[in-house]
């Protein structure tokens, strides 16, 4: 297994790097000037100094370069001068977003928190609520539970966020006023009361994203569970005696987590890279809203770091979920 894995994390340099490379050339054919957007009263050496400020008189393979080394928070300045001339000889070697003029790490690390609250607390909400759902209609096939539980995952998959989100705000806020409409990205969590208000404000994303992530992952257990309820080992444990419940909740279900694995695993890298419609209705200064106003803006660096950062996070748990999957059958070894 450990050979195995350091195989997997060594081939992954080679895949990442290559993946960067192809957002940084697909984007880099893209239209779009960020001088675009300057007045027209600014002189053109100003704008052709804007331009070099911003890395965009360098030649491609330096602009890739210097973002994928600013994508590490590694800056080997004297290694560039030596290879690439003194082009970035002053200053910093720090992508810049054309929107903001500040460095593009630092904006997604100043938004990564706001998006954790919200769309991560959502997946472990809908995990925890559809891991039970689906085991327990599964064993209880065609029974009232089983056709309720299917009935709302139809509902989860079928209404968009765009719809649940309005529909809950009407209902929860306008209404009823029980929860706030906006989220306050500002507010600070120091107490036990603030921290009411932080949960106060997190309850209607949770509650729209959390409602997909339910359906989807408790339709998943539960057709994993049915097929591993007929097999010949289930038969056999019971016929040795094997209390039911250690029939269902230990082989059963271990050997039913394998392909729930994969799409908890895969669904993971969706968190870091934000619910774009739910943080805009929400107004959750999150990564999806920061994807959606760089793309908009045509803001070409700070769209080539998030996507890759969303490149980086499916290549790990990947890695992740082909371990977990030797942990949970012992069938399956990579020795």
């Amino acid at each position: 297994m450990l050979t195995f894995t350091i195989r997997r994390l060594v081939l992954s340099i080679p895949t990442l790097l290559f993946i960067s490379l192809v957002i940084f050339l697909l984007l880099q054919l893209a239209p779009g000037d960020p001088m675009a957007q300057v007045p027209l009263t600014v002189p053109p050496e100003v704008k052709q100094k804007m331009r070099e400020a911003l890395g965009l008189g360098a030649p491609v393979h330096v602009q890739y370069w210097k973002w994928l080394v600013q994508f590490f928070w590694v800056e080997p300045q004297v290694l560039v001068d030596h290879w690439f001339g003194t082009a970035f000889a002053e200053g910093k070697l720090r992508v810049i977003s054309w929107q903001t003029r500040s460095p593009v790490m630092d904006i997604v690390i100043q938004r990564m928190p706001q998006t954790l609250w919200v769309v991560g607390m959502s997946y472990i909400v809908g995990i925890l609520i559809a891991l039970p759902i689906g085991i327990y209609s599964a064993y209880r096939q065609y029974s009232l539970f089983d056709q309720t539980g299917t009935f709302i995952s139809m509902i989860g998959f079928s209404i968009p966020p765009f719809f649940s989100g309005v529909l809950v705000i009407v209902i929860f806020s306008v209404n009823l006023g029980w929860f706030p409409s906006i989220y306050d990205t500002t507010h600070v969590v120091t107490d036990w009361a603030s921290f009411k208000v932080q949960l106060q404000q997190m309850i209607m994303p949770v509650m729209v994203l959390a409602l997909q992530t339910t359906a989807q992952i408790s339709r998943f257990m539960r057709a994993s569970m049915l097929d591993n309820l007929n097999q010949d080992y289930v038969r056999t444990a019971r016929a040795k005696g094997l209390k039911e419940s250690v029939v269902v909740l230990v082989h059963v279900l271990r050997n039913s987590m394998i392909p729930i694995v994969t799409v908890i695993a895969l669904g993971i890298p969706s968190i870091f890279g934000g619910a774009i419609i739910t943080e805009t209705l929400f107004k959750v200064n999150g990564i999806g809203q920061l994807l959606l106003t760089a793309l908009f803006a045509n803001d070409l660096p700070m769209v080539m770091t998030l996507t890759f950062i969303f490149a980086i996070l499916i290549v790990a748990f990947n890695l992740i979920a082909d371990v977990l999957y030797g942990i949970l059958d012992p069938r399956i070894r990579y020795d």
